[in-house]
């Protein structure tokens, strides 16, 4: 049976158009999840949705547990995982609100704890592949439905996580360029890497809302403009996950 995590990031916190029947609380190994879980249906799908900052994003970036919110994904049963983002972009062509579906990362975070396998018991020598860590089935139809949906959206592409909560420095925003990332945001590249250690497929809608500070004709990013572009084009993300979902 399908049964799919939904992962709200910035702008995304409380996804109103998934029917909730009841919110429940999941207690793991690790601590608490970044909220609570609004378990609901999309079409006949079970959905669960978690939200990565919290209901009121009182939690910033590198505080996020993220290996509390996947242990509780596995736990109830979630058999996919889609992710969102909101992202700068790196590339010329990627314009504030495309949407962007990730198949690389870059993880340039410093402090984050990025695996469960902090001791291999009894001889059990954990290494996870990570060549393609973004789910190839559950990309294919983010594709196929953001084609229907006659989305401007980027079919690949490479996100580098910072740590944040700051922004990046016009120097490293060009080094992150050069080495050959498309868009850059705070979150994905932790919670990527702790959904393939456990096994779940997972995939994430990057959503554009700036250039970063790279491109100086532009004006440089700021938590109120991300906000403001991200609540612009909001409803183009909830589109694609409301029928990618039944799709699956």
């Amino acid at each position: 049976m399908v049964k799919v995590a939904i992962i709200g990031g910035s702008g995304l916190e409380n996804p109103e158009r998934v029917q909730h029947l009841e919110s429940i609380n999941v207690e793991t190994p690790f601590g608490n999840p970044s909220s609570n879980f609004r378990v609901g249906k999309v079409g006949n799908v079970e959905v669960v949705v978690l939200s990565r900052h919290g209901r009121n994003h009182s939690t910033p970036p590198s505080q996020v547990n993220n290996r509390a919110n996947i242990w509780a994904i596995k736990e109830l049963g979630c058999t996919h995982i889609l992710a969102t983002t909101a992202c700068g972009s790196l590339r010329e062509e990627i314009k504030r609100g495309d949407i962007v579906i990730l198949d690389q990362f870059i993880d340039f975070t410093k402090h984050r704890k990025n695996t469960f396998h902090e001791i291999f018991l009894h001889g059990e020598i954990k290494h996870t592949q990570m060549g393609d860590p973004f789910d190839h089935k559950l990309c294919e139809k983010l594709i196929q439905i953001s084609d229907e949906l006659n989305l401007s959206y980027h079919k690949k592409g490479t996100v580098i996580t910072i740590e944040g909560p700051r922004f990046s420095t016009r120097a490293e925003s060009n080094m992150f360029r050069s080495w050959g990332a498309d868009v850059i945001n705070m979150s994905i590249a932790p919670e990527c890497i702790l959904a393939n250690e456990i096994g779940i497929p997972y995939a994430a809608i990057a959503l554009s809302t700036d250039y970063d500070c790279w491109k100086t004709d532009e004006t440089e990013v700021s938590w109120e403009e991300v906000l403001k572009v991200f609540n612009e084009n909001v409803e183009k993300v909830i589109d694609l996950l409301m029928k990618t979902i039944p799709a699956i």
